[in-house]
């Protein structure tokens, strides 16, 4: 006797004997209910949409309370309902995010598709007996320990002996071929479309090693047949004794090495002990921790599978969808499946590691054998898991079943320390919102191996002093995701599952080839993604929404990711995380034809763990996940990078290697007149060499490129350039520390290009972002901008949170402003070289513009892939990306500024505010509130002109300075001063 036979001999509960046949061309069901009522309480028959022709109890017309489609009755005898009902196709069409779910019975040529509403069915368990007849051809499949068959002048007639109590039955039927085994005294079955039957065999084959498998870890398996099922609409089911799948599902190829493993579990959770769904479904976390994640573990990557599951649950449990695990019942799209299927997995792997793997299996076999044919509750396997390990688990399942929400860990102030005699890591944990109780396994790298700790977790805030072996370099916090937590940003990779479930999606639809996209915007239409123009798309729809992009090489993918290359034939996506907001993402598209984008419109949620996709002709030939960080990573070591001094190596030494490359960038600190002094010396040596170059210089902007050049060239005076460039208002830094390179290029007629952007754009950018631009500002930005790259955002954001007032500004329009400021200079060198072949260039900026690469050199490359070097002062933190080379100068002074002494104030007239004591200007006789009016004749209207004027003036020079004082009731009158400088 089996199992679930000695469980069921005592229990008392109603008989359902159903007999039904069918008229194909109707799509019409007739049916006899005979129903044994035990009398020992009330119950419910629902008759759902069916049409009740005749309805008797004990022969007589039933007396019991009847209202729409419930009958109500607590007497004792025998219930005879005879019915009939018409299913067409009539299933809605197939939800994209709950795939392998149809609502809806269907009777057709194609088959026979019953699972709910297709007879008189009773509340509560009951046990069901059916007889079937079909039209010849057709085969039959319900719930059923053995089927027998018999054929009739009618049809054949189908019987399913089922001796045990369940909710429902289901009943298929198709034209099918059938295969069968038999594997330790269980018949294994496989029905399939004839087109379909050579599938057959490999099917077997993995029913009978996953029968095995879980016999072994479990119970043996609970009834005497199983099935295979192939059927005509999308499904994936598992029912008592069999599993029905969709046609295009089983030709898959991973369906036998996954899903179909995951189906033959549901045997003994699911369809023996049964949900009890009124206080949560348990058995869909049960079944996929016991079947995907326990083969991803047996290939030893059970870590990236529970990773995806935490992916998922970032993707697509939002606060609007967000509910506790004991308020699953099953799972209608993408989040609940995250909650019900990937918390709830999750859920028992954390069990598992808190009362021990034989403890764990121990408790599971207890479950069976105490709910088997019963409904089980998430109260019931905690009962039992406490029973078996001997802990009490409330605050457990509190915890985990009860609370919206995962572990959400911050990682703070990781170091190491001596103390007690040995290395010790210290570190802070911080939960974020209200505290869970957990163990938090911790990897130990350091130089004498691999070692793992693990970190009773249970405050808010907790330290924690961690002894270790050898010199430690690095701690990893939950590698193999053993933790329901929030991933690090760091963690967290770009991926489809993040575009479908972020709460604000856009499509940006290109002006050209839209059409090409009609079926794939309609696709994503229908799943709540908004529609933008491409022309219409601000920076706010940027940077609040995930953007789902088509086409390659509009404007939109330039300004975020430069100029990509155009995919290869066929259809592609890719994902990349968002540039100006990281928790959001961008997917790119990009198809040749309404040919390669209609097959595919329809798939792409099938694949939400991957960042990139390739298609042809509808079917997927490449597919990846690109990399991110295993487990919350934090380093503890950092090298101390020595220079061997008598190894330096002179600037002159390598000045031949560095004149040979088209691009040679000298990085400098503004106020640094000996890093000034080396970009000349570069300058020279290359000048010496006979080169054909050019100097761009930050401290320029692009407005100004005919005045540079009139200086240059000798049309206008020192004076007039500097007025002209307004050197004075855009830039600051004291003229003399440029001017001796200046003078180099004006007397060598060497170019001199203005590299960067005007600073009123910058300044609106940093504060408002780019939709603070007026279209005429717009069009002086770069075409085409990277603005991907974290390491250097990771810089910026260390320059802004130390900025004073970075807490009242935008970072990402601060980051932006930045881009803006590197790219206009990047574009303008590769603009340069275009159109000069055969010339150099020298870039002359700030070494932040230059350290790593990553301001200007790398983005150059990615126009015109031309060679560079990188000279980076030595202030730059030494290690070997920081540049090609670093220059350490000898200490200079500038050349001494003269001064006047005086602090002005005003724009159209310039007033001295302040005179210091023992200045030129005192002894000059000039007083407070004067206002100048010229020097030597240089007509003085702006602050700047005096700072002009000075420029190259030398100690006892003397200067006629005219002003304008005010007299006690007459009104200004003008005076004349020698000033001598000093």
């Amino acid at each position: 006797m089996s199992l679930a036979c000695s469980v069921h001999a005592a229990w008392n509960i109603p008989r359902h004997d159903l007999s039904v046949s069918f008229d194909i061309t109707e799509n019409r069901i007739k049916g006899v209910s005979h129903i044994t009522l035990r009398g020992d309480r009330e119950i419910k028959i629902y008759t759902h949409n069916l049409t009740v022709t005749s309805m008797t109890l004990n022969g007589l017309p039933l007396k019991g309370e009847t209202k729409g489609h419930v009958i109500s009755t607590d007497e004792k005898g025998n219930l005879e309902i005879t019915y009939e009902g018409v299913f067409r196709n009539g299933h809605r069409e197939e939800n994209l995010e709950n795939a392998g779910v149809i609502s809806g019975n269907v009777i057709s040529y194609k088959g026979i598709y019953l699972t709910g509403g297709w007879y008189p069915s009773i509340e509560g368990r009951a046990e069901y007996h059916l007889k079937a007849l079909l039209p010849k051809g057709y085969s039959a499949i319900s719930e059923a320990d053995a089927i027998t068959e018999k054929d009739t002048h009618r049809g054949k007639e189908y019987s399913f002996d089922f001796p045990y109590p369940v909710h429902e039955i289901n009943f298929i039927a198709g034209k099918y071929k059938e295969v069968k085994e038999t594997f330790q005294g269980i018949d294994i079955y496989g029905y399939f479309f004839p087109e379909d039957v050579s599938l057959a065999k490999t099917y077997l084959q993995h029913t009978k090693k996953y029968i095995g498998k879980y016999q072994q870890l479990l119970t043996p398996y609970p009834y005497k047949r199983f099935s295979v099922v192939e059927n005509f609409l999308p499904t994936g089911y598992s029912m008592p004794t069999f599993t029905l799948l969709g046609q295009e599902v089983v030709k898959l190829p991973f369906i036998v090495k996954t899903s179909l493993g995951h189906e033959i579990l549901h045997q003994w959770f699911g369809n023996y002990v049964y949900v009890d769904y009124d206080r949560g479904n348990w058995v869909e976390g049960l079944t996929t921790l016991l079947s995907d994640n326990l083969y991803e573990e047996e290939e030893g990557t059970g870590w990236k599978y529970r990773k995806k599951i935490l992916t998922d649950y970032e993707s697509y449990v939002n606060p609007g969808k967000e509910f506790p695990l004991n308020a699953f019942t099953g799972r209608v799209d993408f989040a609940s499946r995250a909650i019900g299927y990937g918390k709830g997995a999750m859920v028992f792997h954390m069990l598992k590691d808190f009362v021990g793997e034989p403890a764990f299996y121990e408790a599971l076999k207890e479950l069976i054998g105490e709910r088997a044919l019963h409904d089980a509750s998430w109260e019931d396997i905690r009962t039992v898991f406490e029973k078996i390990s001997g802990t009490d688990l409330a605050w457990f399942f509190e915890q985990w079943l009860d609370r919206k929400g995962v572990v959400s860990i911050a990682v703070e102030d990781p170091r190491v320390i001596f103390s007690n005699g040995a290395n010790t890591i210290s570190v802070v944990i911080v939960q974020n919102g209200q505290p869970y109780r957990f163990r938090l396994p911790v990897t130990i790298c350091s130089d004498s191996g691999t070692s793992t700790e693990i970190l009773n977790i249970e405050n808010q805030r907790e330290k924690f002093e961690i002894p270790s072996h050898g010199n430690p370099t690095e701690i990893i916090f939950d590698e193999n995701y053993d933790i329901m937590r929030n991933l690090s940003e760091a963690e967290y990779p770009p991926v489809i599952s993040r575009l479908l479930g972020d709460e604000k999606r856009l499509i940006v639809v290109p002006e050209k080839d839209r059409e090409r996209y009609d079926s794939l915007i309609a696709v994503f239409q229908r799943e709540g993604f908004r529609l933008k123009e491409e022309r219409e798309l601000k920076d706010e729809d940027i940077t609040s929404s995930s953007l789902l992009i088509l086409g390659f090489d509009g404007p939109v993918v330039k300004r975020l990711f430069g100029s990509l290359q155009r995919p290869q034939k066929g259809f592609t996506l890719m994902v990349r995380e968002n540039p100006l907001n990281s928790h959001k993402v961008v997917a790119l598209v990009y198809g040749d034809s309404r040919q390669e984008v209609d097959p595919v419109s329809g798939k792409i949620h099938h694949y939400g763990k991957y960042s990139f996709l390739r298609f042809s002709k509808g079917r997927n030939i490449e597919k990846r996940t690109d990399e991110s960080n295993r487990g919350i990573q934090a380093r503890l070591y950092k090298p101390v990078t020595l220079i061997q001094t008598k190894k330096l190596t002179d600037l002159k030494d390598v000045a031949g290697p560095i004149a040979d490359t088209p691009i040679i960038y000298v990085g400098e600190r503004h106020t640094s007149y000996s890093d000034h002094k080396t970009q000349l010396e570069v300058i020279m040596n290359i000048h010496k060499q006979g080169r054909k170059f050019a100097i761009a210089m930050e401290m320029f902007q692009k407005p100004f490129q005919k005045v540079i050049d009139k200086y240059i060239s000798g049309t206008i005076d020192e004076r007039e350039f500097l007025r002209d460039t307004e050197y004075f208002k855009r830039w600051k830094f004291d003229y003399n520390l440029y001017r001796e390179i200046i003078e180099f290029a004006k007397a060598k007629k060497i170019p001199v290009i203005a590299l960067n952007l005007r600073s009123e754009i910058i300044d609106t950018v940093s504060k408002g972002g780019i939709d603070a631009l007026t279209d005429e500002e717009k069009k002086e930005l770069p075409e085409d901008m990277d603005m991907t790259d974290k390491d250097y955002r990771n810089r910026l954001k260390e320059i802004f949170t130390q900025h004073e007032q970075s807490g009242s500004r935008n970072f990402w329009n601060f980051v932006q402003s930045q881009i803006l400021w590197d790219e206009t200079m990047a574009h303008t060198v590769a603009r340069y070289l275009k159109e000069h072949p055969g010339s150099q260039i020298v870039v002359l900026a700030g070494a932040g513009h230059i350290v790593y690469e990553t301001g200007i050199p790398k983005r150059v490359y990615r126009l015109n892939k031309k060679d560079y070097v990188t000279l980076i002062p030595d202030s730059a933190s030494l290690d070997d990306s920081v540049g090609t080379y670093v220059f350490f100068a000898a200490p200079q002074s500038p050349p001494h500024s003269l001064k006047l002494g005086i602090v002005l104030t005003g724009k159209d007239r310039v007033k001295i505010e302040k005179i210091s004591p023992g200045s030129v200007a005192e002894v000059t006789g000039l007083k407070e509130g004067d206002i100048l009016v010229s020097m030597d004749g240089w007509k003085i209207e702006d602050i700047a002109d005096v700072r002009i004027f000075m420029v190259g003036k030398k100690e006892g020079e003397t200067v006629k300075i005219k002003i304008l004082r005010k007299r006690f009731l007459f009104g200004e009158k003008e005076h004349e001063f020698t000033a001598t400088l000093r």
